[in-house]
This record gives structure tokens, C-alpha cells and sequence, in this order.
């Protein structure tokens, strides 16, 4: 009868030791490595985070935006969309959410990606105004267009990029042409970046399109131009982003929305995780940092995660339950 009792205790005891690792161990998880730095170090960190704190079998796969929306969407993989720009996929991902295929666990960047016109820190030291249109305005023949002194300049978008439309078309509605200004075509993404840089080790004046997070925005101190209107979200999609558009409105740029978007069949099997994964999020001034860091040090998505985990405890640890916190904490001074 004693060994029976043994041997029935030793099985419940068995089961629930099987059981509370079913609920702790997540098994394999697929994470999409986007080709842009902040994608990178999000996916990298919540590898390391996962793997170590979850004990996560937690494997990178190569992403971008349109073909890893489809794919979570349609196939089920890869599980997990760190740094998702929901914006450009709207429809899929809601109606992924609404047939249960997808779930979002929260923003990424908890301050949305960030648009709008800019001028260096150093202008609006000098002169508060600066920081507004009207000061902008009322100052224009500072500004001085690079292939023109007696006209002012604008570094708009790059040609071929989305945001040109939507750059050009607040120009118009702000009527800086009326106040002498001209576009400004930088060329390419590093022409942009190179025109700030050039402007700000000389401390002149620049004005123009830029976006967070960034680099440039981590390196340089950048102050976005109050237009005084507020952001008028259903403005900016129906006429301010459509090259149609033919009488645009003032409107300051709409927060784009940039979520972590997670397969509905990783949420249900591993709630934990899932859990992390809702409240670990980004501000876009940390953001520029770390991604100056990155750029300053060549570094890559897995060794700038390593250089966030090790450095900024006080942001990653309240995502973390106290013992995951522990475990992850152990890993890095193992490393």
C-alpha cells in the first residue's frame, strides 16, 4: 500500500513537474530580423530576452514589412514582427486580428514613427521663434539654398520616396514658395543625413523633411517646427500623402503607428512571452541614441542589443517578471 502511494505520488508529482514546464517552455520561436537598424536590435533583444529568460528556442529569420505581414498572415510564420510599420499593411494585419491568425502585443515604439519639417537645436537657442512656422517665415533669408545664396532652401524627401509626396505638398499649403523658399532635392537618404551633418558642424542654418527614429536625430539635436494646426490624421491619408492632392491643408504629421504584431498561435502557447513582448516598447529619444551608438560603432542588430541589455537595466527590467529579470541579468554576466 506504502510503495502504491509512492508510486501515485511520484507520478502527480511527475505531471505537474510536466506540466509546469509546458507552461514555461515555449519551444521554437521564428523572429523577423527587418533590414533596418531599430528592427534589428528590437528582434535582437527579444531573442536574448526569450531564449534566456523564457528558454525560448528563439531562431531569427530574415523580414521586411509587406512580405512578413503576408507570411504571418497566410503560412503562420514567422511568429513574431518586433518593429512592424502598420501603417502600409492596415487591412491585412486587422484582418488577420479578426480571423485569429495574428495578435498585437503592443507598440514598439511607444511614441510612433515620427515625421515632420526640423531645425537645428541651435536656431531655437538663439530664437524660441524658430521653433514655429512663423518664425521660420519671418526668418527665411537665413536659410540659404546650397546652389542659390540670394534664394532660401527646403531639403525635401529624396525623389522616388513616399514621403516626398507628402513633404511637397505641405510646402504648398504652408506657402513657403511665397516666402522665397525652394525645394531642396538632397539626392538620396544620405545626401539628407550629409546636408545636416555639414550644416551642423558649421552651426548654420537648415531647414527640412527628417524622420525618428534615426541616427542623424541621436547625433544631432533637432527641434520639429510647430505649424500651429495640429495633426489632422484623416487630412494627411485622403490629400496630404496622395500626389492627387491638389488643394492640401496644413496639418502636422500624423505618429505613424509601429507595433509588435505576434502569430495568435504563439500568444496562445506561450502567454508569458507574449506577455514580455506587450509591454516592451521603446521610446523614439532612447531610440536615436542607440541607433547613433550603432552607426558611431558599426555595429550590428546582435552586438547593439548586447550594448542596450548591459547598459540600460532600468529600461528592460520592468518588462520582465523579477525571476525572468534574474535569469536574463545571469546570462549577460555570463556572456
Amino acid at each position: 500500500m506504502k510503495n502504491a502511494k509512492f508510486i501515485l505520488s511520484a507520478a502527480f508529482a511527475v505531471l505537474l513537474s510536466s506540466e509546469a514546464s509546458a507552461a514555461t517552455d515555449c519551444g521554437r520561436v521564428t523572429i523577423a530580423d527587418m533590414n533596418w537598424s531599430s528592427a534589428s536590435l528590437i528582434a535582437n533583444v527579444d531573442k536574448f530576452i526569450l531564449s534566456n529568460g523564457y528558454g525560448c528556442n528563439a531562431e531569427l529569420v530574415p523580414g521586411d514589412t509587406m512580405p512578413t505581414g503576408t507570411s504571418m498572415v497566410e503560412k503562420g510564420e514567422p511568429d513574431i514582427a518586433p518593429e512592424l510599420w502598420s501603417n502600409s499593411l492596415k487591412d491585412a494585419i486587422d484582418k488577420g486580428v479578426a480571423e485569429k491568425r495574428l495578435r498585437v502585443a503592443g507598440k514598439s515604439l511607444t511614441d510612433g514613427g515620427e515625421e515632420g519639417f526640423w531645425v537645428p537645436q541651435y536656431l531655437v537657442d538663439a530664437d524660441p521663434s524658430m521653433a514655429t512656422i512663423a518664425g521660420i517665415k519671418k526668418n527665411a533669408k537665413m536659410f540659404k539654398h546650397p546652389e542659390d545664396p540670394d534664394k532660401s532652401g527646403f531639403y525635401t524627401c529624396p525623389a522616388g520616396w513616399n514621403c516626398q509626396i507628402s513633404a511637397g505638398n505641405l510646402f504648398k499649403a504652408l506657402n513657403l514658395a511665397g516666402d522665397g523658399f525652394e525645394l531642396v532635392d538632397p539626392g538620396s537618404g544620405a545626401g539628407l543625413s550629409g546636408a545636416i551633418a555639414k550644416a551642423y558642424e558649421r552651426k548654420q542654418p537648415w531647414f527640412g523633411y527628417y524622420w525618428a527614429p534615426t541616427a542623424v536625430l541621436g547625433k544631432y539635436k533637432m527641434v520639429k517646427v510647430d505649424f500651429g494646426s495640429g495633426a489632422d490624421k484623416n487630412e494627411f491619408i485622403n490629400c496630404t500623402s496622395n500626389a492627387d492632392c491638389e488643394t492640401p491643408k496644413v496639418t502636422m504629421y500624423p505618429p505613424s503607428l509601429v507595433e509588435t504584431v505576434t502569430t495568435e498561435s504563439f500568444a496562445k502557447k506561450s502567454p508569458d512571452a507574449y506577455a514580455y513582448l506587450s509591454k516592451r516598447g521603446f521610446k523614439n529619444a532612447q531610440m536615436n541614441e542607440l541607433l547613433a551608438w550603432m552607426e558611431d560603432n558599426q555595429a550590428d542588430g546582435e552586438v547593439a542589443a548586447e550594448h542596450f541589455l548591459k547598459n540600460f537595466e532600468a529600461t528592460w527590467k520592468p518588462w520582465l517578471s523579477s525571476d525572468v529579470a534574474a535569469k536574463v541579468k545571469k546570462a549577460l554576466g555570463d556572456m
